[in-house]
């Protein structure tokens, strides 16, 4: 089948959808391997400049998802609430953990000051980060990453399209090791709490 015939096909199953689908389930519907997928979707029939809709592109799948900058004629047009913003805490604590995921809450806690757990029960119900794992130190705290729902939801098709920002990236220079030291030192302030109280 010629490509120009997999275009439509293409375009139907990502409208049908509504979310995001793995290259491969593509291609082994097309007959096609991964790098021609992605070679068609590159051209400039899935530009849609000056369109309502647009390609987002992720590591392993895609989706055609509305043009946020008809996102308010959207919702009027269907009904849907308007509002629903993040807080200030909740995107300052998003941001945290974009730039410098892994992290435990109390490494989030010690960059915002206040505690954060409120922020981040959040985050995790608009699933925008998740527990990815824990951390290998007493206690062993979850880990939080953010979601393919985050990079979706700001137009990203990777982290590495996130903005530089020198505040950030200083906070995460030193990574998992900070990281780590900072929940181990929480750890044993705890249990050192803990035996007194006893």
């Amino acid at each position: 089948m010629d490509k120009r015939e997999l275009i439509p096909i293409i375009e139907a199953i990502l409208f049908a959808a509504g979310f995001p689908v793995k290259y491969e389930k593509i291609a082994e519907t097309l007959e096609i391997t991964v790098d021609e997928l992605k070679e068609i979707l590159e051209s400039d029939a899935f530009a849609y400049e000056d369109r309502g809709i647009r390609l987002v592109c992720f590591s392993d799948s895609c989706q055609l998802c509305t043009n946020e900058l008809y996102e308010s004629m959207v919702k009027t047009a269907l009904g849907m609430r308007h509002g629903g913003a993040l807080s200030n805490s909740s995107m300052e604590t998003l941001a945290i953990i974009a730039y410098n995921q892994p992290v435990t809450k109390s490494f989030i806690e010690q960059v915002r000051g206040v505690d954060s757990s409120y922020a981040v029960t959040t985050l995790c119900e608009k699933q925008l980060v998740e527990v990815v794992g824990r951390l290998d130190v007493p206690g062993k705290p979850n880990l939080y990453a953010t979601t393919e729902t985050f990079l979706r939801c700001f137009g990203l098709s990777s982290l590495e399209e996130l903005p530089k920002t020198e505040v950030l990236e200083s906070t995460s220079e030193g990574g998992s090791e900070e990281n780590t030291e900072n929940a181990e030192n929480t750890e044993n302030t705890e249990n050192t709490e803990s035996k007194t109280a006893e």
